[in-house]
């Protein structure tokens, strides 16, 4: 790019702030209807709620915002290499996508389109194209060269089903092909694919690697979805804990993401989970705990009630088998009982916890939903935890800004 065309960019700041996600959704509507067989990639639950539109929004304005040093974009630029991968994203895709960006740009702007305005866009986004292509094919030689790892989807099937809660169910998939799986690094997420009948679409979702890692199958841990209407995410979840049996094929791509944990961690570490947000700590602390060091390991843990609450049997005994890991549950609703055996009733609140050891090496690892990880980062900051040790894994299209 030249320095007029970044100046360019940088000119349109103001305007991105004001009409991004205007021009994103104008952009995704666009884009399905010239190319309708996108609707298989993207997540459809995440459309209609909006997420995707604003996570594209963001990502527009932070990279004109730095179109003159985008390196400082590199966590950003990891995080979505990573998703790109895990739903196997190939570089001819990068044109279809710039085409109509470009076009929705111009539609959006109309009269104020001018040919200078267009055509640093388009340089900026060949740029963008350039680097975010390069650094997934980086990834994908990564997956491919770690043993047994492999790049595309393949197919798996469900070995076993086990209930961890009244609504969330674990399953444990075996390569068809009778193969080996690489061991993920804990905290990992892998892409699973189905088929709906009822919007006659594939659909893609990331769910978390629950177990130990190993190089016989990948456990995933899913939450059915209940109420009166549910969207296309509720669906997939639905139709696994309904239909994805035993013997039942479903299609994998390899592990995938960046909120993982150090391999040689020597350091107290702080899990924070709501709900189902559990699923990547039960890989993350049997890890911690593998490691020959004494530092102390916390757990806390926020659900709606006893029945919901994922995983606690297995927790419960880490906590009796390891003198070094503490754990504090709260539930919406507790019984007499619950309370009796030191469960905290409401929400997970930070403020209730005068105990907790603060100190100054901790690392904080926060998942869960987005609202839940937005008070839990803000109470992590008001105890005065810096912001370069607070971590947190946003299911979905990441739109939270902590720093």
């Amino acid at each position: 790019m030249t320095t007029e065309q970044k100046n360019i960019v940088l000119a349109t700041v103001p305007f991105l702030k004001e009409n991004g996600v205007e021009l994103t959704s104008h952009f995704y509507n666009r884009m399905f209807q010239h190319n309708p067989e996108l609707k298989n990639l993207f997540n459809l639950g995440n459309q209609q709620q909006g997420k995707q539109q604003h996570a594209l929004a963001g990502a527009v304005l932070a990279y004109a915002e730095n179109i003159n040093d985008p390196s400082v974009l590199l966590p950003v630029i990891d995080r979505i290499g990573q998703k790109h991968t895990s739903l196997d994203i190939q570089p001819d895709q990068y044109q279809i996508v710039g085409k109509h960006l470009l076009a929705s740009i111009g539609e959006i702007l109309g009269d104020a389109a001018t040919p200078e305005i267009l055509d640093a866009w388009k340089a900026a986004y060949i740029q963008l194209a350039a680097v975010m292509s390069g650094y997934e094919t980086e990834l994908y030689k990564q997956k491919e060269s770690i043993p047994y790892g492999w790049n595309g989807w393949r197919t798996f099937k469900v070995g076993k089903r086990v209930m961890e809660s009244d609504e969330i169910c674990s399953f444990y998939l075996y390569p068809a092909d009778g193969g080996k799986v690489p061991a993920h690094q804990p905290g990992q997420y892998i892409s699973l694919k189905l088929f709906l009948p009822a919007i006659g679409l594939t659909q893609i979702r990331q769910y978390s690697l629950s177990d130990t890692p190993n190089n016989d199958y990948f456990r995933i841990s899913v939450k059915r979805e209940t109420g009166p209407s549910v969207d296309t995410n509720g669906m997939i979840s639905n139709a696994l804990h309904k239909d994805a049996l035993e013997g039942t094929e479903v299609m994998l791509t390899a592990p995938s993401g960046n909120f993982i944990i150090p391999s040689e961690l020597r350091q107290p570490v702080m899990f924070i989970s709501g709900g189902v947000g559990v699923t990547p700590f039960v890989s993350m602390l049997q890890h911690v705990l593998n490691q020959e060091h004494e530092a102390p390991v916390t757990w806390l843990h926020g659900c709606r009630n006893g029945s919901v609450h994922a995983f606690k049997d297995f927790i419960t005994e880490q906590v009796q088998q390891n003198e070094r890991l503490t754990q504090y549950t709260f539930y919406n609703t507790a019984t007499d009982t619950e309370l009796e055996e030191g469960i905290y009733t409401g929400h997970l609140d930070l403020h209730r916890l005068e105990e907790l050891a603060h100190t100054e090496d901790t690392l904080y690892y926060v998942c869960g939903p987005g609202p839940f990880i937005q008070k839990q980062v803000r109470d992590l900051k008001a105890l005065g935890v810096d912001s370069g040790r607070i971590f947190f894994e946003e299911f979905g299209p990441q739109v939270l800004q902590m720093n």
